[in-house]
């Protein structure tokens, strides 16, 4: 995960470097919801800036988000999109559904369109639809909504090569965590800049839970 801004002005190769960012995030569908992880190394260069990131935010009861990129932008980013969603519940008086995060998610960085270095996963549960949701947003704001997992950043394709072979249809939620451990594990054991603790949640119909 890079804490510094590197590019100036876009072009390919700055976003396949975006693309690319230091970090390991994983999302997975489960039976009865979604199960969300990361780790947290954040790196400055070839240096490891701190080994406690938190790249997991809680947005509301029923949705969460990760971050990749730049830390200044993941993290403006989740404090508009926290406020917004606070906002439209209390002028609803109902909780916000995780694909009206994933939206006003994408248009914040489609607005900015490359000037936020960020990448993210939002997930949770829809209250609406009765089932859990994954989408991954990227910096130039497409939205990809998935029915299996996800993960972006640097380690992803360590983590993608274990979700590829182990995920199911209708795994319960401790299949999923034990899932996006070893994925992540994967991850930090292959990719030098993945790294320490690992950060989980699960969102089913009773809310968001904060696993490690």
């Amino acid at each position: 995960m890079m804490q510094n801004r590197d590019i100036v002005n876009f072009d390919e190769a700055a976003l396949d470097n975006i693309i690319k960012t230091s970090t390991t995030t994983v999302g997975v569908m489960v039976k009865d919801g979604v199960v969300i992880g990361t780790e947290s190394q954040a790196t400055a260069g070839y240096t490891v800036a701190t080994k406690t990131a938190q790249k997991l935010f809680q947005i509301n009861d029923y949705t969460a988000a990760t971050i990749s990129g730049g830390v200044a932008d993941c993290q403006y980013v989740i404090n508009q999109i926290q406020a917004l969603s606070r906002l439209k519940q209390v002028e609803e008086g109902t909780v916000p559904d995780p694909k009206y995060i994933a939206n006003i998610t994408r248009n914040i960085l489609f607005q900015g369109r490359s000037y936020f270095m960020a990448m993210m996963i939002v997930g949770g549960y829809s209250l609406h639809e009765k089932k859990g949701k994954l989408c991954g947003v990227d910096l130039l704001g497409a939205l990809f909504e998935e029915e299996k997992f996800i993960s972006f950043g640097s380690g992803s394709p360590f983590s993608l090569g274990v979700l590829e072979a182990d995920w199911k249809p209708n795994m319960s939620k401790d299949e999923g965590v034990e899932l996006i451990k070893t994925a992540i594990t994967s991850s930090k054991e292959r990719d030098a800049a993945s790294g320490y603790h690992i950060q989980i949640c699960s969102i089913d119909k009773d809310g968001f839970v904060q696993i490690q």
